[in-house]
């Protein structure tokens, strides 16, 4: 068995080859190659007043391997001087995270790997941006408005530089230091121009792919900003309103985010960033969990990545449409798609920590 950190991650995992290895998973699906079950959530009270803890999983599978990834934060939820609600998280410090990948293998059910999931958990999300890019936006697209600059805001670029010929960004996020940092760091790192611009507005004009990427839970932009032709990648469900998605011409889910269970006092929908919540606490301690935003959320009833790349329904017809690619869904098969390929390409040149597999195995049964 291997323990995969995020530096051997690093080393392992292009941006292209996350990229075509959570596109053919997908395509598994309608065939039953490839399975996932959804994000869940369970939120117990913590010892801080303004937060509470959450434990989250989801799981997939397909070419032989089963995935199941487990994140274990202490979440607040703090608010702006204009009352919009953010999502803050941590594990024991602020600055500290925890979240694992657990790999099996479907054919005898031996634990193969653990992985760490920070720097995979960026590059399937960007990865999946970076789908919705390549069949939703225009081939000709070199301009990117970009509104945050943060781990997945640099994933999200370097996927639609994967594919597409992009040339320019401009780059906003509110505090200065932040995007300035993002410029920098990403023009050199992609060779392109990446501009730190003062406002949203200036950020997403004039762009041909609009992406947000921030920890918001209300709208990052304003829907009358949006321009003919341009498409629209989000990272949290409530970064695009309602008004927006009503002026997109296209509408693509990636898969399925979340389950659609009866909602009573303990389960709820769409809390904060969680599709599905299960909520133990007193009254009083259930208060400190954020408001409905009211915006996109986890998904609607529109046509998903299957429909579109096996031509059930069509992409962009003209130049003029305006995309949008919900990029919430399929969420535990991006990671044993992307966690297998990394766990085999460990195993080929012999990377990773071995531990002893008997560890993980028992003589009595459960």
């Amino acid at each position: 068995m291997l323990f995969i950190h995020n530096e051997v991650v690093e080393q392992l995992l292009s941006m292209s080859e996350c990229i075509d290895a959570l596109e053919h998973a997908f395509r598994q699906l309608p065939s039953g190659g490839a399975i996932h079950r959804p994000r869940l959530d369970m939120y117990v009270p913590c010892e801080r007043e303004d937060g509470y803890y959450r434990w989250g999983t989801m799981e997939g599978a397909n070419d032989g391997i089963f995935a199941i990834r487990m994140k274990s934060d202490v979440i607040t939820w703090p608010k702006n001087a204009s009352g919009v609600w953010r999502e803050n998280k941590y594990c024991v410090q602020p600055g500290l995270y925890c979240g694992l990948i657990f790999l099996f293998s479907t054919k005898n059910g031996e634990p193969l790997a653990i992985i760490n999931d920070g720097l995979l958990q960026h590059m399937r999300v960007g990865a999946g941006a970076g789908i919705g890019a390549k069949h939703l936006s225009r081939r000709d697209a070199q301009t990117v408005g970009m509104l945050g600059s943060g781990g997945m805001a640099r994933t999200f670029l370097e996927a639609f530089c994967a594919v597409r010929p992009i040339q320019r960004v401009k780059v906003f996020s509110p505090t200065r230091a932040n995007r300035e940092l993002y410029a920098q760091e990403m023009g050199e790192k992609l060779g392109i121009e990446v501009t730190p611009v003062d406002s949203a507005r200036e950020a997403v004009r004039g762009a041909d792919i609009l992406s947000t990427c921030t920890d918001s839970m209300s709208p990052t932009f304003d829907a009358q900003w949006l321009e003919p032709g341009m498409h629209v990648a989000m990272l949290g469900p409530a970064e695009v309103s309602r008004e927006a998605l009503a002026r997109f011409d296209v509408k693509i889910r990636q898969g399925v985010g979340g389950l659609k269970l009866a909602e009573s006092h303990r389960v709820r929908c769409e809390v904060g960033h969680s599709p599905v919540a299960f909520i133990a606490g007193t009254e009083e301690e259930m208060r400190r969990l954020p408001e409905p935003t009211g915006a996109s959320g986890f998904g609607g009833d529109y046509p998903d990545y299957c429909d579109l790349v096996f031509g059930r329904v069509p992409g962009q017809r003209s130049d003029q449409e305006i995309t949008f690619y919900h990029n919430i869904g399929n969420q535990g098969l991006q990671f044993s798609a992307a966690g297998g390929l990394v766990y085999r390409k460990a195993r080929a040149v012999g990377m990773g920590r071995e531990l002893p597999t008997e560890w993980f195995l028992q003589d009595i049964r459960d």
